[in-house]
Parts: structure tokens; C-alpha cells; sequence
């Protein structure tokens, strides 16, 4: 006999009550029992749950607060992220008895195709993120770039996970665990905008090296024509994927749909709101990307390369997983003849933004404004006297 047979015999002996309300406070049954008929339920565990960790990182940082609120709402969030993580590998079959509550009656909808992909994405990928960026802040050192990163990441994340539950065929399964999904939407567009806002990490201004990158003609620049006719491609691409997503009766958008991509209408509706999404927000930066690679001095390149780049690989990961995907039906899978040109397009299509992100990074000197130092009357001619920092 273990100690939980000997206790229940104690409690049997001495009172009968006792075990039966402790076996029936702890059942899984009571739980889903509460969840079906009291709905507010789990949404007041949530809060409940994210308030408690907030409390105990607060708590602990106390004798050395961190000057950089961001900071608790990277340790918040690298708390849900393992939980995003359960709930993916547990819809896979790879774990199991996690989750299954919450999958009945929390959140339904993240057991489709993107909505897995969509928690591995945040598992994996933001986690690493969140523990780079609070070992930075806990070191006193800059992590601006790459929080632009994971802003655009996870700004696109939630509003085509929030609109797509609404807009597809789950918007008549709304629990009021949905609400919580509002504040994983607010953090990383109140974050994007305290790093918009703060002071850059790199040159602002540049001399000899500036001066010299910025005079060569297009010609000259062979890796920035490949970016361009990339960005051209990307352009396009966007743009056809946009108007099948709003019904347009072209031909091409008809046979694509047909022959390539029927993975776009699946009724989940991601795929769909996704399409939207690069077609309204992403095409306009593709576009202004083009620009600030043919006029000399454009400044807010770095920022905005790289806020794209986050946005645009999770949403193709998301996308080109959910595609692949067991879970997504026969009818909305690539056609197996147009399977590796599809995956090929789309695979270019995630890597677009991020090369130049790379390129803008590791050459910036054709977006820096050029200035002479103070007092000078001419560019000096010398690479060592090249840049001018601003004052953080």
C-alpha cells in the first residue's frame, strides 16, 4: 500500500467528506466541468498564472531592478513560451497529457496547421530571443537590432493569429481565453515603439567610406541588382498572393490558386489574412526597400530591414509549415507536381527581407548622411577618421 492509499484510509476513518471533496477538487473531470459552464474560468487562471510570474520576477530583481521595463516583459513572455511549446508538441502526439483541457475548452484553434507551426515559431525561436535579450539588459548592453527583430516577429505573429481566429472558421469558438491574446499583441507594438525611438546603436554619420560607397553607380554594386531584382520578385509575388486572397478574377490568380497554392483558402483562414497582411504592410516597405537601395543616405534602412526581416521570416515559417503540415486537409495541399517550385518560391520569397537586412548591416556606409567633423573644411582622406558616432 503507497502513502496515497494509507492517506485516503486515514481520511476514510476519520472522515468520509474529506476524500471525496479531495478527489473532486482534483479531478480532471471538475476542471473541465468548470471550464464548460463557468467559460471565464481559464481566462482568470491565465491572469491569474501571468500575474504571479510578473510578482515573482519582480521580486527577485528587487535588490538590482533592471533600468529597462522591457526586461519583464521579455521574462513574462519566455514563461508562455514554453507553454506555446507544450501545446505544439502535444497536438503533434509527441507528448501528452499537458494540454488537453486547455485544448477543449481554452483555445481551439491552436491545434490547426499554422496555429502549431505559429506555437513551435514562438517556443523555439522567441525563446532564444527573450534569453539573448535579458542577458543583454542584465549586462548593461545594447540589444536594439535585435529587439526590432523580435518586435516584427512578433507583431506579425499576433495580428494574423487574433484576425484569422476571427475571420475564419473558427470565429464562432471564441472562449474568453481569446482576450488574453491582446496582450501578446500590445507588448511588441509598445516595444516597437520605445526601440523606434531610441537611440541607434550604430553610425549615424559617415566621412571617407560613406562618401566613397555612396558615389559608385548601380553598376558597381553587383550584390545590391541581385537584391533588387529580388525585392522586384518579392514585390510581385505579394502582389499576386494578395489578390487571390481577395477573390480577384484574373486568370493568373485563378490558375494559381488552382494549380499552386490552394493552401490560401483554407478555411482556418491564416493563410488568407496572412496574404492580406503582406499585401497592405509589407508590400509598401518591399517597395520603399527599393528605393532606399538606388538613393544614397536613407537612414532608417537599418531599422526598418530588419523589423521586416522578423516579420516576414515568421510569417513564411508559420505559412510554408502549415502548407507541409499533416493537419492541413488533401484539398488545400500543394499539388505534388508544383510542390518544390512552390516551396522553392516561398522559401526565396522569407529569405528576400533578411538578405538585405544583411546587406544594410554589414555595409552601411550607403545609408549613413554624410557630414565633416566639426571645424573641418573638407572629407578627410583617410579610412581611420571615418565615422562620427552619435551620443547614446
Amino acid at each position: 500500500m503507497d502513502c496515497t492509499e494509507e492517506f485516503d484510509k486515514l481520511l476514510l476513518t476519520y472522515n468520509m467528506p474529506c476524500i471525496v471533496l479531495k478527489k473532486w477538487i482534483f479531478s480532471y473531470d471538475t476542471l473541465t466541468f468548470l471550464c464548460f459552464h463557468r467559460p471565464y474560468v481559464i481566462l482568470e487562471i491565465g491572469v491569474a498564472v501571468l500575474v504571479i510570474v510578473f510578482l515573482f520576477y519582480f521580486l527577485i530583481t528587487r535588490g538590482n531592478a533592471p533600468k529597462d521595463f522591457l526586461f519583464f516583459v521579455f521574462a513574462e513572455f519566455s514563461f508562455t513560451c514554453i507553454i506555446d511549446l507544450t501545446s505544439a508538441l502535444e497536438y503533434d502526439g509527441i507528448i501528452s497529457g499537458f494540454m488537453e483541457f486547455y485544448q477543449k475548452t481554452g483555445e481551439p484553434y491552436l491545434g490547426t496547421s499554422y496555429g502549431i507551426m505559429m506555437c513551435y515559431w514562438d517556443g523555439i525561436a522567441h525563446f532564444i530571443m527573450y534569453l539573448m535579450m535579458i542577458s543583454r539588459i542584465t549586462d548593461r548592453k545594447a540589444y536594439r537590432t535585435l529587439g526590432l527583430f523580435w518586435a516584427g516577429s512578433l507583431c506579425a505573429n499576433m495580428s494574423v493569429f487574433i484576425v484569422g481566429i476571427v475571420a475564419g472558421k473558427y470565429g464562432s469558438e471564441i472562449h474568453p481565453a481569446f482576450w488574453l491574446n491582446f496582450l501578446f499583441l500590445l507588448m511588441p507594438v509598445l516595444g516597437a515603439i520605445v526601440l523606434f525611438t531610441r537611440a541607434k546603436d550604430r553610425p549615424l554619420i559617415g566621412g571617407y567610406n560613406a562618401q566613397h560607397a555612396q558615389s559608385l553607380k548601380l553598376i558597381w554594386r553587383p550584390l545590391d541588382i541581385i537584391l533588387l531584382f529580388l525585392l522586384i520578385a518579392a514585390m510581385a509575388f505579394t502582389i499576386l498572393r494578395g489578390l487571390v486572397a481577395l477573390d480577384s478574377p484574373l486568370e493568373a490568380c485563378f490558375i494559381y490558386l488552382k494549380q499552386y497554392e490552394p493552401y490560401l483558402k483554407d478555411p482556418v483562414g491564416y493563410p488568407r489574412v496572412m496574404m492580406l497582411h503582406l499585401f497592405f504592410y509589407a508590400l509598401p516597405l518591399l517597395g520603399a526597400f527599393v528605393y532606399g537601395l538606388l538613393k544614397p543616405g536613407c537612414t532608417w534602412m537599418p531599422d526598418w530591414t530588419i523589423f521586416l526581416a522578423g516579420a516576414m521570416i515568421q510569417c513564411q515559417w508559420s505559412h510554408i509549415g502549415g502548407f507541409l503540415h499533416p493537419r492541413t486537409t488533401a484539398p488545400y495541399r500543394i499539388p505534388s507536381d508544383a510542390f518544390w517550385l512552390v516551396l522553392a518560391a516561398n522559401l526565396v520569397y522569407a529569405a528576400t527581407p533578411v538578405l538585405v537586412a544583411l546587406r544594410v548591416y554589414s555595409n552601411p556606409y550607403f545609408f549613413l548622411k554624410i557630414a565633416p567633423f566639426p571645424g573641418q573644411t573638407g572629407l578627410p582622406i583617410s579610412e581611420e577618421k571615418d565615422t562620427k558616432y552619435k551620443l547614446k
